[in-house]
């Protein structure tokens, strides 16, 4: 008995030292394991980033003082690099492996300014969404940027209705404007115009846009707005058709060297605060008449501006010509007669101002004959149409003359020509959609060029600019 009982209480320790041997043994390897192998913790406590959604939408930016750019910042300042997050180094143990071969850095070439690229594109007049509603402001800039393909938008500026009293300036049409340009990439010329009357020379009459009296003033509203926007503006147009009356208003007259004190004073601001916007003297209005009043001839008034010294204080000579009812490829001296034409001017009358190619030359021509090689940039261009309108306001009955195709025909045309010609840097279509802003009204002289024909139907040269624009970036590589 005794035997057994002794034999059963060793069993039971040799039992109960294993159960806790197994027991520590386990406790140590579970610790060594949580030490070298901590757990993540779950992704409502942890620091992680969640995956960002594959689907992208557009938010509408709320525009402070000073609005961002996706575009360069002006040169005039450069901006250091953002200094990277400090990221943690560890060292290695040593290895028998081989060191990593180095692997070069490539450094992307900096983005080239606005001023420096200087081969042919192609942008489009657009009137802001007049209800301000940032949705179709949006599908306008998409069907420019996205559909037609257009890198560039021309927006007119009216300093007469942005800056009514001195110093007091109203933003909102471009505060609304800038942040759908950036979301589209678009690059934007400006056209800026028309003084407010406490800016205009005493005594002018004043139902007349003009001048002001202090070129400078004129400059120090641009610098408001470059330095409001940097990086934002890519070409500034510096008035516009200031060879007839109607838009220059002065106590001068229609008078070049006066135009080109207010050109040397914008391009001299604009310069000092971005170096890489485009200065654009203003467009010319090609004119038969040439009173010296009402109007002075186009190519007169350009010897005049050169003589003044236009070409030293600008980047690109402005130029318009809405094509009346002839063909591009055509001088003013060798169109064809069209007898069923019910406007008549061209015909019968032989004057550069109906050819689309005659006035473009005349200026290029004049340009290099003053020793210049400076560029073209046509801020407006293009053909009406009266086809499927009610009609059309008096005095532009050649639009009758017109139809939709030939429309669709000479637009995409003329881009070829210019391209071709070697001549023009910029070139501007004339219109996107003036015509549904306007109502299509016959009384509006620009519904007759709108891409948008009632009842709200791309005409057919929207398709044609489309399919032009795709073959030009074919052919160009990009």
């Amino acid at each position: 008995m005794v035997t057994r009982t002794v034999f059963k209480q060793i069993r039971g320790f040799i039992i109960a030292w294993l159960i806790i041997t197994a027991l520590v043994c386990m406790a140590t390897f579970l610790a060594i394991y949580f030490t070298y192998n901590p757990q993540p913790l779950n992704d409502a406590a942890s620091n992680r980033l969640p995956l960002a959604s594959p689907k992208t939408e557009f938010v509408l930016e709320v525009v402070q003082d000073v609005v961002p750019s996706a575009t360069p910042a002006p040169t005039s300042t450069p901006t250091e690099p953002s200094p990277s997050p400090t990221v943690p180094v560890f060292e290695e143990e040593a290895t028998d492996a081989p060191p990593p071969t180095d692997t070069p850095t490539v450094t992307p070439p900096p983005t080239a300014l606005p001023v420096d690229v200087k081969t042919f594109d192609v942008g489009i007049q657009v009137q802001h969404a007049l209800d301000m509603n940032p949705v179709n402001q949006d599908n306008y800039y998409r069907s420019v940027s996205r559909d037609l393909g257009l890198r560039w938008v021309k927006q007119q500026v009216r300093w007469d209705e942005m800056e009514t009293e001195p110093g007091l300036i109203d933003w909102t049409l471009l505060d609304f404007i800038m942040p759908s340009a950036r979301r589209f990439d678009i690059k934007l010329l400006l056209s800026i115009v028309t003084a407010p009357d406490w800016a205009r020379e005493a005594g002018v009459n004043l139902d007349q846009h003009g001048p002001p009296a202090d070129p400078d003033a004129y400059a120090r509203f641009i610098a408001e707005i470059v330095e409001r926007y940097p990086g934002g503006i890519h070409a500034i147009e510096v008035w516009n058709e200031q060879n007839i009356d109607r838009e220059w208003t002065s106590a001068g007259g229609l008078n070049a060297a006066n135009y080109v004190a207010l050109l040397r004073a914008s391009y001299q601001v604009i310069k000092a605060i971005d170096p890489g916007i485009i200065v654009v003297s203003g467009a010319l209005s090609p004119t038969g008449i040439d009173d010296g009043v009402g109007a002075i001839d186009d190519f007169r008034f350009m010897d005049s501006q050169i003589e003044a010294g236009m070409l030293d204080w600008a980047d690109c000579v402005g130029a318009h010509h809405n094509g009346y009812n002839v063909s591009p490829e055509y001088q003013y001296d060798n169109i064809p007669d069209d007898r069923s034409a019910i406007f008549r001017g061209p015909f019968e009358n032989p004057h550069h101002s109906w050819s689309f190619r005659s006035t473009l030359e005349g200026y290029a021509n004049r340009i290099r004959m003053a020793g210049y090689n400076t560029k073209l940039c046509v801020t407006e261009f293009g053909w009406p149409s009266a086809e499927g309108l009610e009609g059309v306001r008096p005095g532009f009955e050649f639009a009758h003359d017109n139809s939709l195709a030939e429309q669709a025909e000479w637009i995409p045309r003329a881009l070829s020509n210019m391209e071709e010609w070697g001549f023009v840097w910029l070139a501007f279509i004339w219109n996107f959609n003036y015509g549904p802003q306007a109502g299509f009204s016959v009384t509006n002289d620009n519904v007759p060029y709108s891409l948008i024909g009632p009842p709200f139907d791309f005409r057919p040269a929207y398709d044609a600019i489309r399919d032009w624009r795709k073959s030009h970036l074919a052919r160009a590589g990009s």
